[in-house]
């Protein structure tokens, strides 16, 4: 028997030593939160999201600014027009090259030209709408990416908790074992003085395994817990575990929280300027069948020599372009942006909805768990107040082992029942908090 017992003391050695055996980090919910904006990888996806839409729109500028082109075009030809085109830019024709043979059968003859080019556009319909619904785009990233942070720290406050409720798990847990080895060394000396019957002792000893196997466990949430917190912060935590700075609180406060959903919540509004991407998109694919002014304009040097300016010479003009039809291009474009734009319209409807849902049935959590706060805390102090009678009439020799056991189990039960409420009502309040934000 003494063999068992000291097979217990090892492992409860082995799994604290397990525990903190690693460098412990204290760490604040604060600090947390600071660098869950800074490095968590969900955040830089939603930023460089972001960045994406916006270089989008970037480009959409192309729509009022000119597209300015510079070339520099070198040739050798005995092509007779490219030839006598060559001379004629050069400006260097004579009459003798009006000569039938030459003209049929020229020399070889080289000409180096550059070229700048301008465009600019004029008329634009669908280029117009390209360009808002490209707007509109960037403003939901945006507004996503925000809504993402958010998230974010719900989601540490969460951990956090979470932690905290793991530390404390651990300390019950160590408190429940040492009162259980306290009870083992008296019922051990009861054995010993033929008291108590073997199975009373095989008992306490049962009990004793139970709460290391509980302890043990809860030492492994602390570290679970600790490296999501890691995974959230983008940190490399081998061989390093969080603690956090604040204890858990084992009470709540009672808040009245709006329970309508807010049109001004982040994904909402960043679901309603999708739609309108959309819109603006069903919208320029319409103008597509109008017609686009552009304006342009060329400044040409020519020279036998390259970068030579001898000659040189421009055009300016206006282009109107139609296209009249494009193998029903045009109308599909238009009958999809349509479909796309209804279909956002309806998604955002549900999501709203669905959202409401979500808000409603929080707030019947958030009622039941405030419940749930109170009766544990009624219940883990008759837990106590029960041990303690038990207790007192065990070392009279007026209790049951088992009794004892009893109320001793129920104890840590009802404790960490009670933390695990409050843990509950806690962040129930917390999602609620997002749910209307």
């Amino acid at each position: 028997m003494k063999k068992i017992n000291l097979l217990v003391a090892i492992g409860i050695a082995l799994g604290t030593a397990n525990l903190f055996a690693q460098d412990t980090l204290s760490i604040s919910k604060n600090d947390l939160l600071q660098k869950v904006t800074e490095n968590n990888l969900q955040i830089k996806v939603a930023e460089k999201s972001f960045q994406s839409a916006k270089a989008d729109y970037r480009q959409s500028n192309a729509l009022f600014l000119p597209n300015i082109t510079v070339s520099h075009t070198g040739i050798v030809t005995t092509n007779p027009l490219m030839a006598f085109g060559s001379k004629l830019n050069q400006e260097i024709l004579t009459a003798s090259d009006f000569n039938p043979a030459l003209l049929n059968d020229p020399d070889k003859t080289q000409n180096f030209a550059t070229k700048i080019e301008v465009q600019q556009p004029l008329i634009n319909l669908d280029g117009l709408y390209g360009r808002q619904a490209a707007r509109a785009k960037m403003d939901a990233f945006q507004l996503q990416t925000e809504r993402t942070k958010e998230y974010l720290e719900l989601e540490v406050s969460k951990a956090y908790m979470q932690l905290q409720l793991a530390y404390k798990a651990v300390k019950v847990l160590e408190k429940a074992n040492a009162t259980a080895q306290g009870n083992l060394k008296i019922v051990e000396n009861y054995f010993k003085n033929g008291m108590l019957q073997k199975t009373d002792l095989l008992n306490v000893q049962v009990r004793v395994n139970e709460i290391t196997n509980q302890l043990q466990y809860a030492k492994s949430n602390v570290q679970n817990a600790s490296d999501y917190l890691a995974f959230l912060l983008n940190e490399d935590m081998a061989g390093k575990t969080y603690m956090p700075a604040e204890v858990l609180d084992n009470s709540i406060a009672i808040e009245s929280i709006n329970t309508t959903i807010s049109d001004s919540r982040k994904d909402i509004q960043a679901m309603q300027k999708s739609a309108d991407a959309y819109q603006k998109m069903f919208q320029s694919s319409k103008f597509g069948f109008l017609p686009r002014l552009n304006a342009f304009g060329s400044y040409e040097l020519y020279d036998q020599n390259i970068f030579g300016t001898s000659a040189k010479g421009y055009v300016v003009g206006a282009q109107l372009s139609w296209n009249v039809f494009d193998g029903y291009k045009n109308i599909g474009k238009t009958q999809k942006a349509k479909a796309d734009f209804e279909k956002a319209t309806v998604e955002t409807e549900q999501y709203k909805k669905q959202s409401q849902l979500e808000l409603s049935k929080t707030n019947r959590q958030l009622l039941d768990t405030e419940n749930k706060v109170n009766l544990s805390k009624l219940a883990f102090e008759q837990s106590q107040e029960a041990f303690r009678i038990r207790q007192n009439r065990f070392t009279q020799g007026l209790e049951k082992t088992t009794d004892l056991l009893m109320a001793e189990t129920q104890m840590a039960q009802k404790e960490l029942e009670h933390l695990q409420a409050v843990f509950e009502y806690n962040f129930t309040k917390q999602y609620l908090q997002f749910l209307t934000k």
